[in-house]
């Protein structure tokens, strides 16, 4: 049986490749690891600058993350729900926000990180990384690309679009649920279980991060603390 890596990566060669020489990238920093399957978006107008950040997300973190969604606005199809992993906080809290945008509105849900970014499994984040086989959660902006069964379930893909996590779609970085990340975690062990890098959610808010994040969503993950 395949595993969801093989799954995952099967068919890139032809299927997708690196677009460098394309005119549509020609105006990007050269990034050689960077690969994506949808035809990049006409230019768009960004958004206007929020007066402030959203209730319960860090001010620095949210401006990080509309930074990040005006210069990638290329790539991001939906502009309205963005998803901001704050891995300055513990596993056991909610530190996934999902933002609307228009309203300011946040909903937040814990998530979990990579073993290979808390080797003591003491619930904290202390690094990223973006090398194949660290296991690590990467930093950066992610775009949430097509979904599939696997594994856990109903999956969705992501790429890495900055030189800090530009191997996700390779390390096979997606986000899922899974049983690690469900609450008797935290009662029991008072923190969430460890990812591959994943980003990996309870079966319920799962479901909830899937309906409000679809294709062509950013995502941004970052530790300021």
């Amino acid at each position: 049986m395949l595993n969801r890596r093989t799954l995952l990566t099967r068919g890139l060669t032809g299927a997708i490749g690196l677009a460098a020489s394309s005119s549509a990238l020609s105006s990007q920093p050269a990034n050689p690891s960077f690969v994506f399957r949808t035809t990049p978006r006409p230019g768009v107008d960004p958004l206007a600058p929020a007066p402030r950040a959203p209730g319960g997300i860090n001010p620095e973190l949210f401006a990080k993350a509309k930074e990040a969604l005006d210069r990638h606005s290329t790539y991001v199809a939906d502009r309205e729900w963005i998803g901001i992993a704050d891995y300055g906080l513990r596993s056991d809290e909610a530190r996934f926000h999902l933002v609307h945008l228009p309203s300011g509105h946040v909903e937040s849900v814990p998530v979990t990180h990579g073993r290979g970014s808390d080797r003591n499994h003491n619930g904290y984040l202390d690094h990223f990384s973006n090398q194949p086989g660290s296991l690590a959660t990467s930093s950066g902006a992610y775009l949430t690309a097509s979904r599939y069964h696997g594994k856990y379930g109903l999956s969705a893909k992501l790429h890495g679009l900055d030189w800090s996590n530009n191997n996700a779609f390779n390390r096979a970085i997606v986000m899922h649920h899974a049983w690690y990340a469900e609450p008797e975690m935290i009662s029991q062990h008072g923190k969430l279980g460890r990812s591959e890098g994943c980003f990996a959610f309870s079966r319920r808010d799962h479901w909830h991060v899937m309906s409000r994040l679809g294709e062509g969503r950013l995502i941004y993950a970052d530790k300021l603390a």
